[in-house]
Order: structure tokens, then C-alpha cells, then sequence
């Protein structure tokens, strides 16, 4: 089985997931919306609230066959299956592509805790970031800006093979804890 990713309507991210588990099985189609818990301050109160980590997208693990392809297409909110073109597929006759492993692996441990990427406990230790638990732990190299003030971590990963950006909450500890 493959990921493949969904491009559908902003904002109808969860009505496609609906669609597609009632449509299908887990066992012949898991489909997957990663999110992110955000710390956000609002008229002098701050709170965590939940923002998908690629709108507009549904991931999808399938393996796919003409029939899955035809259901996805029949869906109102589904613009197309994400491709580049990279595979052709004798079964369903047209081009797409599955999402790379080492890129879903990177999403998937992120999005661990319920597809939802959860704080990470950080230090500043010089010029260097250090990940003591959560998500981040072990992809400290994807970590590119640390904003102390929002408590955020601007992180960097592929996705579809090109760099995409967004923001996680971190909880900064001010040393290293012995």
C-alpha cells in the first residue's frame, strides 16, 4: 500500500475523510488529515487551538486500483489526485504519484499523537536547538527558527518533493535538565 495525497476544496478537509471512510474500509483505504496544536493569543488570552498542516489536502493509503481511482473522482469536494506524473499506472490508465516513504514517515511520526502534532519540550543550548521530548525528538535538523515570544518552532519538511514550512508549539526550557 501507498500514500497518495488529495487535493480538495479548502475547508472540506473533513467532509472528504467522512466520504472516503464511509466509502471504504480502513483495511482498503486509510485516509489521514495531519494537524497541528498551535499556542495563539486572542484579545490577551492564550489558548492551543488545532490548523491542519496542509490544508486543502487529504492523505490518503491505499493501493490503487481503478476502482478506488473512480470512487476518489466521484467525490464532489476532491479537485484531483495530487501527481506529477512521475508513474503511470497500467491499471487505471493515467499518471500519479505516491508519496515518497522517507517524506510519510517524517508526517507520520510528527502526527503521532492521533494525526495531531503535539508540543515539543525544547532547550537553547548556544546556537543549538536540543528536543528533549515530542514529535521534534530526532528531527531536530528539520527545526529552521525558533520565535521564544510565540513559543514556536518554524520546521521544514518535503512533502510531494518540495519544502514546505509551518509553525509547532514548543515548550522552551531556559537550561538543560540534569
Amino acid at each position: 500500500m501507498n500514500w497518495y495525497a488529495l487535493f480538495v476544496e479548502l475547508g472540506k478537509e473533513e467532509v472528504v475523510k467522512k466520504k472516503l471512510d464511509y466509502y471504504f474500509d480502513p483495511e482498503t483505504l486509510y485516509s489521514f488529515i495531519p494537524k497541528r496544536k498551535i499556542l495563539e493569543r486572542k484579545n490577551g488570552h492564550t489558548s492551543y487551538v488545532i490548523k491542519k498542516m496542509f490544508p486543502s489536502y487529504v492523505l490518503i493509503r491505499t493501493k490503487m486500483r481503478t476502482e478506488i481511482f473512480h470512487v476518489l473522482q466521484e467525490i464532489e469536494e476532491v479537485h484531483r489526485l495530487l501527481n506529477t506524473g512521475a508513474y503511470f499506472s497500467k491499471d487505471t490508465g493515467v499518471f500519479f504519484s505516491k508519496i515518497d516513504d522517507e517524506e510519510m514517515r517524517v508526517i507520520t511520526k510528527l502526527a503521532a499523537n492521533n494525526g495531531i502534532v503535539d508540543s515539543s519540550k525544547i532547550y537553547i543550548e548556544g546556537s543549538g536547538v536540543h528536543v528533549e521530548s515530542g514529535p521534534l525528538k530526532g528531527l531536530e535538523n528539520s527545526i529552521k527558527k525558533i520565535d521564544r515570544r510565540k513559543k514556536r518552532a518554524k520546521i521544514k519538511v518535503n512533502f510531494m518533493g518540495k519544502e514546505s514550512t509551518f509553525d509547532v508549539s514548543v515548550e522552551i526550557s531556559k537550561c538543560k535538565k540534569q
